[in-house]
C-alpha cells in the first residue's frame, strides 16, 4: 500500500462531494478509512524550541501511558478501521518500553501501513531492527536543523551524533528490510537557508521522503517567531534547488511551491477532521466515546456519523472550511 499515492489522489480529486460520498460508502461497508494517530505515552526526551514541550505549564498536564491490556482494547476498538497507524503524534513513542508490541498489534489487525514518528535520539540499530521485525513500514523523523549547531540548538537535549547513528543504521538495514524513512523538516527564518546543505550532511541512501513544512504556532513555545515574510521571496528558488537534489537522490519531496499564507484555504484538507483519529491515554477520537465498552460502530451510530458524512457531500466548501488547514504540501514523484 502506498500512502503517498493516496495523498496525491486526495489532491487530484478537487470535488469534496466525491470525497465525502466515498468516505460515507467506506464507512457503511465497514472498510478502512481512518488515519489513527496514537500516543502511547505522554512524555518526550527532548525540549525542542518549536514544540509545546518547552511550555513548562503545559507539560505538567501531559501525564499517563497505556497499559498493555488497554492497548489491546484500543486495537480491538479501532484498528479494523485504520488505513494507517501512526505511532507518535504529539509525544515521543520510543519512551514506551513495549513499542514493537504496538506494531505487532497493528499487523495482527491488518493495518496496511504503520509508521513511527520520532526524534530518533533513543533509537539504535537493535531497536530499529526490532520494530522492523514487528512489521513497521516507515520511520518518520523530526528534524529542525541541518548542521550540528542548528540541530542541537533547536532540539534541546538532543545529540547530533546519536541522530546520525540512527540514520547510519537505517542505511545499513535497508539492504535487509523493505521500509521507508521520512524526514519532517520544520523551517523558520533562522533554519531555512541551511536546507541547501541537507545532502552534504545526510546520505540520500539513508532516507526516502523529505517533507518541508513551515513553522506553525502550536502553543506557548520557546521559539515564537512565526513571521516568514522575510524569506518568502527566496523560498521558490531554494525549493527548486532542493527538488533537484531530491531527484538526483531518488527522494520523494513533499513541499508547497510557495509558503502558504495564513489565510489560504487548502481544499484537500476538508476531509481531514473526518479521517483523523487521535488516541492517547487521555483522549480517544471524540469526546463521549466510551471506547473500553463501546464499539466504533455503536458509537458512530449513536452520534449519527454516517449521516454527517453523507450530509457533508451536499454542503459548500465554505461550510466545511477546515480550521486546521492541513496538508499544505504537494506530493511529487521524482
Amino acid at each position: 500500500m502506498n500512502i503517498y499515492k493516496l495523498l496525491q489522489l486526495n489532491r487530484k480529486i478537487k470535488s469534496h462531494r466525491v470525497k465525502f460520498l466515498g468516505l460515507w460508502l467506506l464507512h457503511k461497508l465497514n472498510k478502512r478509512y481512518l488515519a489513527v494517530n496514537l500516543d502511547p505515552v505522554m512524555a518526550c526526551n527532548l525540549r525542542c524550541k518549536m514544540c509545546y514541550f518547552t511550555d513548562a505549564d503545559y507539560v505538567k498536564t501531559l501525564k499517563g501511558q497505556f497499559k498493555p491490556e488497554e492497548l489491546e482494547q484500543v486495537a480491538k476498538t479501532i484498528f479494523k478501521r485504520a488505513l494507517k497507524l501512526q505511532i507518535g503524534c504529539g509525544t515521543e513513542p520510543t519512551l514506551y518500553k513495549n513499542l514493537p508490541e504496538i506494531v505487532k498489534l497493528g499487523k495482527q489487525y491488518g493495518v496496511p501501513y504503520i509508521s513511527v514518528t520520532t526524534n530518533a535520539n533513543l533509537l539504535d540499530e537493535e531497536k530499529i531492527e526490532a520494530l522492523l521485525e514487528a512489521g513497521l513500514n516507515e520511520f518518520t523523523i523530526s528534524l529542525h536543523g541541518v548542521t550540528k549547531e542548528s540541530y542541537e540548538g533547536f532540539m534541546k537535549k538532543s545529540s547530533y551524533e546519536k541522530f546520525h547513528n540512527a540514520f547510519n543504521a537505517f542505511q545499513k538495514l535497508k539492504s535487509k528490510y523493505d521500509f521507508k524513512v521520512r524526514i519532517n523538516y520544520t523551517f523558520n527564518k533562522d533554519n531555512f537557508y541551511e536546507l541547501t546543505e541537507l545532502f552534504n550532511h545526510f546520505s540520500g541512501k539513508s532516507f526516502d521522503i523529505l517533507q518541508i513544512r513551515p513553522i506553525r504556532k502550536i502553543g506557548n513555545t520557546e521559539y515564537n517567531d512565526f513571521d516568514l515574510e522575510s524569506i518568502r521571496a527566496d523560498y521558490p528558488k531554494l525549493i527548486t534547488q532542493i527538488r533537484d537534489n531530491c531527484k538526483a537522490n531518488n527522494i520523494m519531496l513533499l513541499a508547497s511551491n510557495e509558503i502558504p499564507k495564513s489565510t489560504q484555504i487548502n481544499n484537500s484538507s476538508l476531509i481531514f477532521d473526518y479521517t483523523f483519529c487521535y488516541v492517547s491515554p487521555n483522549k480517544f477520537w471524540k469526546d463521549g466515546f466510551n471506547w473500553k465498552e463501546e464499539s466504533f460502530n455503536d458509537y458512530s451510530k449513536r452520534i449519527g456519523w454516517s449521516k454527517e458524512l453523507y450530509a457533508n457531500a451536499f454542503k459548500s466548501e465554505t461550510e466545511l472550511k477546515s480550521l486546521t488547514n492541513r496538508l499544505n504540501y504537494e506530493v511529487e514523484f521524482n
